[in-house]
């Protein structure tokens, strides 16, 4: 399928009223210059959806959800990029040429479509062995036995890849009867190539999970050993190697169903393995995904802050599980800093499936309900491990290092219940922990990739992302609070002029080393300079075709912000000053009483001397900067 181009979409954009669209599935109000209405994607007792028709572009001032015309039709109705710019079309009772449609891909025989076909059919057959035919009986008693129903198995087409038949490996006899080629069945990763060319098939004596893209594409298989005496170094597990179709960091077990289901929970769920995923969807718990067997990767994270503001991992309690806890919250912490993030740590020695069968399903919900924490919660629990607080060393280590995480927090109110709870079991003084935690700089996160490098993985299946493909044109999403901070209003005020002031623009644009102090406010300032370097006007609906929801988002929060053009170049002098100087000095303040507080600790009395003249010297710079400012 075709990348649809910048001139289609704008065409499409401009030939409906947004509030037309949203006005099918919202019921909307006039109020001042906008539309109003209760927000499709929470309980919304007093409306709080805006939809702004001048712009093209919604928001939602509880939830924060924002995009234009495209995003609301995907994130409502769960649809991809190409089918929402379809369902606009449709819409505008306008064609859209049939190479960026996301039904027909344009060249019915490409490598792509034969692939697609071929995992599709591979997987029709591996089912029909297991249900249908003395072959499969074995594998269909072991996952029986496991507590899969019949309703599971054909759910999730599950399969059987028998031995050979008379020397005959059954898919590849399967392909020379389609009389499939040769060269396509060496790149389907279907079969292994011995050395005098002849092919076999990769899988035999195995139950088959197909794995599919998001949009419910069979692109891969993992198949599990079925006999209990294997040869040695048989792998348990035997996923297809890397295709065309099929990239194991960018693809999610399950996404197509779970994203559906994320849409009313509020959230996705991440398990360990297929098996937890499918045993707790017949429990009740349908947002469930895994990896592909390898470590939990950033491009992973990424499709899932495209889809969802919270994440759950639900991995073993054992040692091992909480490490892989322990690495995946520091993962979405660094890829995606706007997902809320909660741990669930099952029984150790109890997969989902025995829990389910030994418990049953409602007791497995209420399990997953009742046994959530935050990553707070489980931070400083896992903090605790293999340390004797007892040694006075120890216990200081573990503090610092708790504030540590404290200071992640993003409200004051749920700092202070955290730190109570360490003042009340180690006999502190509250205070004290307030003031060392006043001290901590606010964390910076940094993504681990940039979003939007890499394809998602229906790309090669007959879908494209939205034209992201510049690295420059992502951003992380941020997650924007209700009342804005100083620095952040500054921030938001000075990209609003910036957008549509030439003069502001030009003013910034000839600073050389400017940069905004805010990691999300810098890199929507790349994306803002990216877009206006090749367009005469700024265009909000056009841009947020190109950024995550939480970005989308963003970008909103700045639209309602009201510049005045008469005080135009004083408050463009201010804000620069606050996010120049007045920030900048704040954290060299807030680094160097962390600095003091630990010199302190230690009785390090030069160090303690030498710190102390420093923030003297700081805090009045600050006073005199503040002195300046109201004179």
């Amino acid at each position: 399928m075709a990348k649809i181009p910048e001139e289609v979409l704008d065409r499409l954009r401009n030939a409906v009223d947004i509030a037309d669209v949203i006005g099918q599935d919202v019921q909307l109000k006039k109020q001042g210059k906008n539309l109003m209405g209760h927000c499709p994607f929470h309980q919304d007792d007093t409306p709080s959806f805006s939809v702004n028709q001048e712009k093209q572009f919604f928001y939602c001032f509880s939830c924060h959800r924002s995009g234009n015309v495209f995003s609301f039709l995907m994130q409502l109705h769960d649809m991809s990029f190409p089918q929402a710019v379809e369902a606009v079309a449709e819409f505008a009772d306008l064609e859209l040429p049939s190479q960026y449609t996301a039904a027909a891909p344009s060249n019915p025989n490409s490598q792509g479509g034969q692939l697609g076909r071929l995992h599709e059919q591979a997987a029709k057959l591996y089912h029909h062995i297991l249900v249908n035919t003395p072959a499969g009986q074995p594998a269909l008693k072991y996952l029986l036995d496991r507590g899969m129903t019949r309703e599971l198995i054909d759910q999730f087409n599950l399969g059987f890849a028998p031995e050979p038949t008379n020397g005959q490996p059954v898919l590849y006899q399967y392909a020379q009867q389609q009389e499939l080629d040769y060269q396509l069945l060496r790149k389907s990763g279907l079969f292994v190539e011995r050395a005098d060319g002849q092919l076999q098939d990769r899988f035999h004596g195995r139950v088959m999970y197909p794995i599919k893209n998001a949009n419910g594409q069979v692109i891969a298989f993992s198949g599990r050993i079925l006999a209990k005496k294997a040869p040695a170094n048989t792998p348990k597990y035997l996923n297809s190697p890397e295709t065309p179709l099929f990239n194991k960091r960018q693809t999610l077990f399950n996404l197509d169903l779970a994203k559906q289901a994320a849409r009313k929970a509020g959230h996705l769920t991440l398990f360990e393995g297929f098996m937890d995923v499918i045993a707790a969807y017949g429990a009740g718990i349908k947002t469930g995904i895994a990896s592909m067997g390898t470590s939990f990767t950033s491009e992973q994270v990424q499709a899932i802050a495209r889809l969802t503001s919270q994440l759950t991992i639900a991995y073993d309690g054992d040692e091992p599980g909480q490490a892989a806890i322990d690495r995946s919250l520091k993962l979405v912490e660094d890829t995606a800093p706007d997902l809320t993030l909660r741990v669930v740590q099952l029984p150790a020695g109890l997969d989902p499936d025995e829990y389910v069968q030994k418990y049953g399903s409602l007791k497995f919900q209420e399990y997953m309900t009742h046994g959530e924490e935050t990553a707070v919660d489980f931070r400083l629990a896992y903090l605790r491990k293999d340390l004797n607080l007892q040694k006075q060393s120890e216990l200081i280590n573990y503090l610092n290092a708790a504030l540590e995480v404290i200071a992640t927090v993003p409200t004051p109110v749920g700092q202070s219940v955290y730190l109570k709870k360490l003042a009340g079991e180690f006999g502190l003084d509250l205070g004290s922990l307030e003031r060392q935690l006043a001290s901590i700089p606010a964390p910076r996160a940094v993504p681990a990739a940039p979003m939007g490098t890499v394809p998602p993985p229906e790309e090669e299946a007959g879908s494209v992302p939205p034209p992201a493909e510049d690295p420059d044109w992502t951003v992380p999403a941020a997650n924007q609070p209700t009342t804005l901070s100083r620095g952040e209003r500054a921030a938001q005020i000075l990209l609003k002029y910036y957008c549509y002031d030439a003069e502001v623009r030009y003013r910034l644009d000839a600073l050389a080393d400017f940069q905004f102090p805010q990691l999300a406010y810098q890199q929507l300032y790349t994306v803002i300079k990216h877009y206006l370097a090749d367009h005469s006007d700024f265009v909000p609906a056009a841009v947020m075709d190109h950024l995550t929801p939480g970005a989308q988002s963003l970008l909103s929060q700045v639209e309602t912000q009201i510049i005045a053009e008469e005080e135009k170049a004083q408050v463009v002098t201010d804000c620069l000053r606050v996010l120049t100087t007045e920030l900048p000095l704040t954290a060299q303040i807030e680094q160097t009483q962390a600095a003091l507080n630990e010199a302190s600790m230690l009785g390090d009395s030069d160090q303690i001397l030498h710190l102390t003249t420093q923030l003297v010297q700081l805090y009045q710079r600050q006073q005199a900067m503040k002195t300046e400012e109201i004179n």
